[in-house]
């Protein structure tokens, strides 16, 4: 489905490669976990899969093939093609990510106003079932509200109804439950299972908390200065890390939640 092949990144401002040789595959339908810390090179790995890498400002080789088509070095008209379509975003902050002076429903829309040529109504219809089936209250009222009147988490999860209003392939989620508190990050977690379960939608869901991934992923990639150190199946590497760094990421957690998780 997505076969990430040897990419490098660096970027003019710095000394070091941002990502060094990676290589990964995600299957139709899987939720991969790409763990790391900040500066890790798990996000621009997600960025160059999106194609939002700033062509101008950095050097870039290796291939990231999505169902056979090439996206690393493809031109602007086919990766606009792919974004939104093919290829869904969520990021951690969708307060910084949503136009503040403009409605939720009309930026649900908008990928389908670029990519779709459905009426109006009919775009309406489908952005409030996908307000719905992120499970918002009232998916007709957060339609008309604006980005201010929601609250963190209703917030990303309209965030979430947008990069899958579309139907897209694969989605991509950077750090998304990161600053939302422990309750509502559980409850988008389990959306999260439900959509996947679901639309068969894959999902490459980007955290620097390995015991978060646990709870969502059923494959995990582990990075550390841009380097792959570790992958495999999430219990194994949570059970047996073979990486030294893998095996901090671990210890970091505390004991009570790594517990609550051992079945």
């Amino acid at each position: 489905m997505l076969e990430i092949r040897d990419l490098h990144v660096k970027f003019h401002t710095r000394q070091r490669e941002a990502v060094v040789g990676v290589s990964l595959t995600i299957h139709d339908g899987e939720i991969l976990g790409l763990v790391g810390e900040s500066g890790s090179g798990k996000s621009v790995t997600a960025m160059s899969v999106a194609g939002l890498l700033p062509r101008k400002q950095c050097d870039f080789s290796g291939e990231i093939l999505l169902d056979g088509a090439e996206l690393l070095h493809a031109d602007r008209t086919l990766l606009r093609q792919v974004q939104g379509r093919e290829i869904g975003v969520v990021f951690q902050e969708p307060q910084s990510c949503m136009d503040p002076l403009m409605r939720i429903g009309p930026q649900v829309e908008e990928v389908l106003r670029i990519h779709t040529d459905l009426s109006r109504e009919a775009r309406r219809d489908q952005a409030l079932a996908a307000l719905a089936a992120v499970e918002l209250p009232d998916p007709a009222g957060v339609y008309r509200k604006y980005p201010h009147e929601l609250s963190g988490g209703m917030l990303q999860r309209a965030m979430i109804a947008a990069a899958v209003v579309a139907r897209p392939k694969l989605l991509l989620l950077d750090e998304p439950t990161t600053a939302l508190d422990v309750t509502i990050q559980a409850q988008i977690l389990e959306l999260l299972k439900k959509l996947n379960r679901e639309s068969g939608i894959s999902m490459l869901f980007i955290s620097h908390n390995l015991n978060v991934v646990r709870k969502l992923c059923t494959r995990t990639a582990v990075m550390q200065r841009g380097v792959l150190v570790e992958e495999g199946d999430i219990e194994t590497v949570f059970r047996h890390p073979r990486h030294p760094y893998t095996q901090r990421l671990i210890a970091a957690i505390p004991t009570r939640h790594r517990k609550e998780e051992t079945p």
